[in-house]
């Protein structure tokens, strides 16, 4: 609590309003309307054009609601708002470095990354037309700002993401293109798997969905999808502009009376809205997040709550729930404004915002709001008001008023906390220095003779070996525990993309794994329990290997694909320091098992086989020992794999291997 306070007393402002203020005085949220209007208005549905250096693209969600109709009709949500994974053949290439970086928490927590099938069916076809394909080829290189409004606004986003993947592809270490999407009463679009790997991928900021105080169809999505009346989002969207109902009269006729039996009873839509965020919002904890309530979807990127007074910025997701559940419940006169209204108003609200910014104003005094005390204090007064949750301070709404202005500070001090966890991470990163020294002062001993590996899977000097094997001990309970605060999200989430700990842990790797894979084979596991890298490979390994080749270095792959990346790196000069297969010794322990199995083997055609796969790991290590790939204890007189090539010439000379190695 100390620090939360310092951290507000030093604050001169509350940095979601002063965000919030910055964005709408700007002309991106203008010129990002503008480009929405003219798409709902375009027959394709798709328009762009240059503005001030930047390509603004806008998207309509016409054809989305328009296939969605005759489901709308029925009322059911269920269909049309289904999650879709990303993980199918043609959505897995489009969308890969969230599909593929994700698998690992997936698998952990059981959810997979999806999205709404309705966009996702909408934009798999916009893609698949000639002229977004020439516009992703002209846009390339340029600032670009996808922007939609309501299910167009969806789209955009699928459009921003899809772009964000293929152009990271090209420079997996590289920046992110200058991309933003801006959507607008957008109705959510994935779920919480989704949300986590935008926020590994370093794509956050590059949303931006902007919601007015009353409307319901971002909301809307927080409902479980059998509840949700899906004819409410469909008619809203075919609607909104007059262009749109002229040129679709016939198909929108039976939706548009729908929508107006919905509308007679508001209240009754606005209740099923704010039971439903209000449960998603009391289940979702910062510290401890309970099971999914509700609809799978939740929100990412930077949320913008906007009214005629302003505009507050929040970029953390369960904050992100609550200030949509808070300002939603803010109501001062229900019933006052349709809620057609409240999602059609965007274009006067980019009008009017920077309008009442030019106005001279504070913090209202209200008789039941807490005494401000600070600047910090003052700027969270200021969001409060910008959002519409002023007036709730004197109604029956209070407890909302006060939940927010708490969800406020929390939000800026969750996300501090990731990265403090960080910097203390990298306190306990240089203490532990001297054990990782204590192994390296190890292996130097019997570099000559044995090597380390050897020496500590026959625990030579036992003393020695009891402070290395206590050494190694402790340094997998360090990164164990780095790995735990990870997965519970109290890392940033681009931890396995920073330098420094992407370079520690494979450095760590190098050096302790091959005493795991001695300490496996010492304690002959491998018998009882299968093969070190398929049965009794450590989880932080296989993690270490993914943050080295995400990084755009070689991993610890299959022999194949590592003895064609070998042949691709430039010579050294010398002996590396460590040997850059993590694996290689499991690799060397195999040929042995199966190269004195071949000497006793019967069968041509399984002494065939045994005898390719020795004859590949031969190629594989000559290719690392003339690279200089491994270090010198791989080559001392008495290490196993010396033994191995020893053992392995021996078999070479037999006629019958002879024969048969001739014919590969």
């Amino acid at each position: 609590m100390d620090d939360a306070a310092g951290e507000e007393e030093a604050s001169m402002f509350e940095t979601s309003h002063v965000l919030g203020a910055l964005l709408a005085s700007s002309p991106l949220l203008a010129r990002a309307w503008d480009r929405c209007a003219a798409a709902t208005a375009a027959a394709s549905g798709l328009v762009h054009g240059e503005d001030g250096g930047t390509v603004y693209v806008g998207f309509s969600g016409v054809q989305a609601a328009l296939s969605a109709a005759g489901a709308a009709v029925a009322g059911g949500g269920a269909d049309a708002f289904a999650p879709v994974g990303l993980g199918g053949d043609a959505t897995r290439r489009m969308f890969a470095p969230l599909v593929a970086n994700a698998e690992p928490d997936a698998a952990a927590v059981g959810e997979q990354v999806a999205v709404q099938a309705l966009a996702l069916q909408c934009f798999l076809k916009l893609c698949g037309s000639p002229d977004f394909q020439m516009l992703l080829d002209q846009i390339r290189g340029k600032a670009v700002v996808f922007t939609g409004h309501s299910l167009g606004g969806a789209i955009a986003a699928l459009a921003a993401l899809h772009y964000l993947c293929i152009s990271s592809s090209s420079s997996t270490w590289g920046p992110a293109p200058s991309v933003l999407c801006v959507t607008f009463g957008s109705p959510l679009l994935g779920n919480e798997a989704l949300s986590r790997a935008i926020l590994r991928e370093r794509w956050g900021g590059n949303f931006c969905h902007v919601v007015s105080q009353h409307d319901v169809v971002p909301r809307l999505l927080f409902c479980p999808l059998d509840a949700v009346p899906a004819h409410v989002i469909v008619g809203m969207q075919l609607q909104q502009w007059p262009a749109a109902r002229t040129r679709h009269a016939g198909a929108v006729t039976a939706v548009t009376a729908t929508a107006r039996a919905a509308d007679a009873d508001r209240d009754a839509l606005r209740q099923l809205v704010q039971t439903h965020v209000g449960a998603v919002a009391m289940d979702q904890k910062l510290a401890d997040p309970a099971a999914p309530s509700g609809g799978p979807y939740r929100p990412f990127g930077t949320y913008v709550m906007c009214t005629p007074d302003g505009a507050v910025c929040v970029d953390n997701p369960t904050a992100a729930v609550q200030m949509l559940y808070a300002t939603f419940a803010s109501r001062c006169s229900p019933g006052s404004e349709s809620p057609e209204a409240a999602h059609s108003c965007y274009g006067d609200l980019v009008v009017k915002m920077p309008q009442h910014l030019l106005l001279r104003r504070r913090p209202r005094a209200d008789d039941d709001a807490p005494v401000i005390a600070s600047n910090y204090d003052a700027g969270v007064s200021l969001a409060l008001e910008a959002s519409g949750i002023h007036a709730m301070v004197r109604a029956a709404h209070a407890t909302e008023a006060s939940t927010a202005r708490q969800w406020l500070r929390t939000s800026r001090r969750a996300g501090r906390r990731p990265s403090l966890n960080c910097a203390q991470l990298a306190t306990k990163l240089g203490r532990i220095t001297p054990l990782r020294a204590q192994i390296e002062w190890y292996k130097a001993l019997f570099d000559g003779e044995m090597g380390y590996y050897d020496a500590f899977k026959k625990q030579r000097s036992p003393k020695k070996f009891g402070k290395a094997n206590m050494c190694r001990f402790k340094l997998g309970l360090f990164w164990d525990g780095v790995l735990a605060m990870l997965d519970a999200g109290q890392l940033p989430h681009d931890f396995h993309r920073r330098a420094k700990w992407v370079n520690a842990a494979r450095f760590y790797q190098l050096l302790v794994e091959p005493l795991d894979i001695a300490d496996y084979h010492r304690r002959n596991l491998h018998r009882t329990q299968g093969r070190y890298m398929t049965h009794g490979r450590e989880r932080r390994y296989e993690l270490f290997d993914r943050w080295w080749q995400e990084k755009g270095c070689i991993g610890g792959g299959d022999v194949a694909s590592s003895m064609s990346s070998a042949a691709s790196r430039r010579r050294r000069s010398k002996n590396a320091g460590l040997t850059q297969d993590p694996c290689f010794w499991a690799r060397v322990e195999e040929a042995r098992e199966r190269t004195e199995s071949a000497r006793s083997e019967r069968d041509a055609a399984v002494l065939a086989m045994m005898l390719e796969e020795l004859q590949e790991f031969e190629s594989y290590s000559r290719e690392l020992v003339a690279s200089k790939e491994v270090s010198t204890d791989v080559l001392a007189p008495q290490s196993s794999y010396t033994l191995w090539v020893e053992e392995w010439n021996q078999l070479k000379l037999r006629d019958e291997v002879r024969a048969i190695l001739l014919q590969f």
